[in-house]
């Protein structure tokens, strides 16, 4: 039947009169943009062969091409002219190959480009391209050409040097730079073979076998841990160093209290006043404060170091933090946003010492109900510092130095706690696991850390203070109305129902239901199933998804409440040393307590906008931190074996993370012995063909560790033994 239609269609195209033609001769060209035709194939898809037709055909691209439809490849090669094609202008993602897509604003899929497409674009750039081939299938992507090159990316990038007499040939870390890049020995003589570099791409021109560069740092020698993490946070254009000029201008900050600072000040000095902190931590940028006013009343202080006291708006120190916009937390250090004169000295509520804090003060009862609340700068000392073990320790026994004050703050939190689940927040609390480091960085060994009660009593009364700052800033009286003010919020959307589908989806493969779709009953399923899984084999996964399926928390002006923590209004008022968005807000907060106006919001909503998307850097950083250390702790065990769970699977492959260590590595399904595995997507598992094999999320497995990769930051598996057949 399908034959008898093509030769009907052939009879039919044979039967075209010169005009019918020349117009099916432009479809072509139209319905198939990305083809190369020649005359004769153009003169074979018309159905006709006679003298006519050649000659009508060949009149007809002629002309389009004399009119910029078409465009003369060869002397026989015909393709429709780019500028006859959609155009968009949007930004470069380079991938391994060295293919790309093109993420454009105005669409919903990306435009992917083939490698000879690409016409030396790289990572980041801002580009114009044209869209030769529409998606035919769902998920698939347009396919297209980029042909020109708006604005070159300034993003920097590591790799390793390879000195030769008159050159070096520098490979890059990053996958997304599929390419070495040539420097002249002569011009950079300083660098040595082994070395790690750091560079910025300056041009790429047409007929060039490489880009062009220059070499902007050199790290040290590769392997080195010093090197490495510089060369991290080099890769995310995160700073590693201080500038001089911003170190001499924090040096130049006076330390000294004035009498009349003193006076303008709310006095906490005589009150009991104590910080807990982790057993390492440098700085001390938050204490409390507790007294009993009455029986069942307290009052308890939530202060928070004045940072911006001693940084002016707009001076070098603040310029800095605000480009830095968070400081930096890798496996074996902290890269601060503040030089060390501000976040280890002047700002850090040391024991023993008066310190000047910006202070939410609270007056509560026994049932952590709050009956009054204070905000102001204060003058505070601090009477003790205590790790959270040695909290945890009077929380548990009740015994030592202020066990009683502790007892009563802890109580108050856990009432403060409950009553947050209560009302609908999401309660995800997974393990965080450290390294074990020699004083090179070197990793020795992997512990968990938990989250106990004295981490909870901080938590509780540091969120209570971001909340109450954040409801008392977002609007004021007048006139019996409430007028809203501009402000800075942490907010936190409610989940995407497309990723609740995907999540329904997968835990169904372990016999759990998930049936909520939207506002808190979807917090309160998650939360029940959380706790159902805990201790499960499959646990580490479904949290891990569960996290993946909500949305990400970040700074803007526009107040949508904070889902997770459900919480109406939000923001962050407590880590000024750390975060610049707190900085922001301590000065939006003296200012609305000074009576002032309220501040400009499209100024406010692009620094809230800039200090998200360096949290996401910092955040992307401090996981290669801690993949590099992972990797760096198996490279003396290739060959080892292991026990693991399977915790990912992707069409290449299987991810499998280490019982005892939760590390995490990928096993390529080409490597499975005894068969040949692909991926069932629909069923979320890995299956043998010929004997029907089964592998799926949260399986037992044994695999062998078999190569790593510190460069690239992988570690290769090799599935040996699962407990599914």
């Amino acid at each position: 039947m399908t034959h008898r239609r093509d030769k009907t269609r052939r009879s039919e195209r044979g039967t075209l009169s010169p005009s019918s033609r020349a117009a099916f001769v432009v479809r072509m060209f139209r319905e198939f943009p990305e083809r190369i035709f020649s005359m004769k194939q153009l003169v074979a898809a018309s159905g006709g062969n006679s003298r006519d037709a050649r000659y009508v055909v060949r009149d007809v691209v002629e002309s389009l091409v004399e009119n910029g439809v078409v465009e003369r490849l060869s002397r026989d090669k015909f393709q429709l002219s780019m500028a006859q094609l959609p155009r968009y202008e949007g930004v470069v993602d380079m991938i391994g190959s060295g293919a790309a897509y093109v993420r454009v604003e105005e669409l919903e899929s990306d435009i992917y480009v083939n490698q000879r497409n690409v016409n030396c674009a790289l990572d980041g750039d801002r580009v114009v391209v044209v869209v030769q081939r529409q998606s035919t299938r769902e998920g698939d992507c347009p396919e297209g050409t980029i042909i020109s090159i708006v604005e070159r990316s300034q993003k920097q990038y590591v790799g390793v040097a390879e000195v030769s007499h008159s050159a070096i040939f520098v490979h890059p870390d990053s996958r997304k730079l599929p390419m070495d890049i040539f420097f002249s020995r002569k011009q950079y003589p300083s660098v040595k073979d082994g070395d790690k570099v750091v560079f910025r791409i300056t041009d790429w021109q047409q007929g060039d076998k490489s880009p062009r560069g220059v070499i902007t740092d050199v790290l040290g020698p590769q392997g080195d841990n010093e090197t490495e993490m510089h060369a991290i946070l080099a890769e995310y254009d995160l700073p590693y160093r201080f500038e001089r000029e911003v170190e001499q201008a924090a040096d130049a900050i006076s330390a000294t209290i004035s009498d009349e600072e003193y006076r303008s000040r709310r006095d906490f000095r005589d009150i009991t006043t104590f910080t807990v902190d982790p057993a390492d931590a440098k700085d001390f940028d938050d204490a409390l404060s507790i007294r009993r006013l009455k029986d069942g009343v307290w009052e308890v202080g939530v202060h928070i170091a004045d940072v911006t006291h001693y940084v002016t708006e707009g001076s070098v120190v603040d310029c800095e933090a605000r480009e830095r916009g968070t400081s930096v937390y890798l496996v074996d250090r902290t890269v601060p946003m503040l030089p060390e004169r501000l976040c280890n000295e002047l700002c850090s509520l040391r024991p023993n010492e008066e310190s000047l804090c910006f202070s939410a003060v609270f007056t509560l009862n026994d049932d952590a109900e709050v009956l009054d609340e204070w905000f102001g700068r204060t003058v505070i000392y601090s009477d003790r510092r205590f790790t959270y073990a040695e909290a945890q320790a009077r929380i548990e026994t009740g015994v030592g130095d202020y066990a009683e004050e502790i007892g009563v703050m802890n109580d108050m939190a856990q009432k403060l706690r409950r009553r947050r689940f209560k009302d609908g927040a999401v309660s995800f609390e997974r393990a965080e696991f450290k390294f074990i480091l020699d004083e090179r960085g070197k990793p020795l060994g992997v512990y968990t850390k938990e989250q106990q009660e004295a981490n909870q009593m901080i938590e509780e009364f540091m969120l209570l203070a971001n909340r109450r700052v954040a409801e008392f800033c977002a609007s004021r009286e007048v006139g019996g109305r409430r007028v809203p003010r501009a402000m800075v919020y942490r907010v936190h959307e409610e989940p995407n129902e497309d990723k609740l589908s995907r999540f329904r989806d997968f835990i169904s493969r372990f016999g759990y239901s998930f049936k909520a779709n939207k506002g808190r009953s979807v917090a309160k399923a998650m939360n029940k199933l959380l706790a159902e899984v805990k201790g499960r084999v499959e646990e580490n996964a479904i949290s891990a998804l569960a996290v993946r399926s909500m949305s990400k928390a970040f700074y803007t002006t526009d107040n949508v409440g904070h889902y997770g923590l459900a919480f109406k209004y939000y923001t962050h008022f407590t880590s000024p040393i750390r975060r610049y968005p707190d900085m922001m807000v301590h000065r939006l907060l003296a200012r609305y307590l000074a009576g002032g106006k309220s501040a400009d919001s499209q100024s406010l909503e692009k620094q809230a906008t800039y200090a998200s998307e360096r949290e996401v850097l910092a955040s992307e950083a401090e996981r290669a931190s801690v993949k590099y250390k992972m990797v760096e702790f198996m490279q003396d065990k290739v060959g080892e074996m292991f026990k693991g769970n399977v915790s990912g699977m992707s069409e290449w492959g299987v991810y499998v993370e280490l019982q005892d260590t939760h590390i995490e590595g990928m096993a390529y399904l080409r490597d499975i012995e005894g068969d040949f595995y692909t991926y069932d997507e629909a069923r979320f598992e890995v299956v043998g063909r010929h004997y029907g094999r089964r592998i799926a999320f949260g399986d037992e497995v044994w695999v062998c560790v078999k190569g790593v990769d510190l460069q690239r930051r992988t570690l290769d598996f090799e599935i040996v033994l699962s407990n599914k057949r």
